[in-house]
């Protein structure tokens, strides 16, 4: 990257809900124009700290800089000031069901700018060509399939030209082929229009063909920030070799090569699932 210095820069943050700390001691720097990629398993902590970086969620503990703004300093006003420069595609979508998808695309435009109805409707036709969705325009969101309504979704959260694209799970819910479609388009964001992209996933292939560099979560600690190529060699790697890991090294291992046995599933919390599940032999098992 040219720029080294980071677009969002989280410090030192740990959230809590009541007793349960769900991220511990979070550090990460993302850098204009890369694809992040932040992945683990479920209750690992990744959708909770993709709603801190967007101001859903207040941390306990710790700043969150984007823009060179101190976001958990801001107020709610400054914060909807600061939402303007960054878009998010939710999981489902999340359009409006009454609204075409025209009309949804528009509303950020109509609700945070001044421009002429006519200059909306030319802007909404240009993020509608962007995401290939020109011909759905007057369509009702119902009336979509699930990738057409991720496709339209990425299209309402370009329409204020942000700088920052936030993703969660982009390629939830859909076959392989409208998957990698949704990829496509999220790189070519990245290429085309320089944006800074923050995905959260589990879904490693898509994970692999889209991320510049890949953080790895695990009960609300990161187990390593790295490059794409780091993590291909970690999943590639013999079984033979494997043993010269690091424990966190081995648990990320697992993880991208989707392994039934390992450190997920020999650690005390993992064993004691598979006991309440198979019985108290099931370790010995597995073995």
């Amino acid at each position: 990257m040219a720029d080294r210095t980071p677009i969002i820069s989280c410090r030192n943050v740990t959230k809590r809900f009541g007793e349960q700390v769900v991220l511990h001691n979070f550090n990460l720097d993302i850098y204009p124009g890369e694809t992040m990629v932040i992945m683990g398993g479920s209750g690992s902590g990744k959708s909770t700290c993709l709603r801190l970086m967007i101001g859903s969620l207040r941390p306990e503990e710790g700043e969150i800089w984007m823009f060179g703004q101190n976001l958990t300093s801001l107020d709610e006003r400054e914060m909807n000031e600061a939402r303007k420069k960054f878009g998010i595609l939710f999981q489902s979508g999340a359009l409006f069901n009454s609204m075409t998808v025209a009309e949804n695309v528009a509303l950020p435009l109509e609700e945070h700018t001044d421009l002429d109805p006519e200059i909306i409707d030319i802007q909404v036709k240009i993020k509608l060509e962007l995401v290939g969705l020109r011909e759905a325009a007057e369509k009702l969101p119902g009336m979509l399939s699930g990738g057409m309504k991720k496709r339209a979704g990425l299209a309402r959260a370009l329409a204020l030209d942000p700088r920052i694209l936030f993703y969660d799970e982009p390629s939830a819910g859909l076959d392989p082929v409208t998957s990698a479609q949704i990829d496509q388009l999220i790189m070519n964001m990245s290429r085309h229009l320089g944006v800074t992209s923050i995905v959260v996933t589990h879904e490693m292939d898509s994970a692999f063909t889209i991320a510049d560099r890949m953080a790895m979560l695990d009960k609300g600690r990161i187990l390593k920030v790295e490059s794409r190529e780091w993590y291909e060699r970690l999943r590639d790697m013999p079984k033979d070799r494997a043993g010269d890991l690091t424990t966190d090294e081995q648990l990320i291992r697992q993880f991208l090569r989707g392994e039934a046995e390992g450190p997920f599933t020999n650690r005390k919390d993992g064993q004691g699932l598979a006991t309440a599940l198979f019985g108290s032999d099931s370790t010995t098992r597995a073995r």
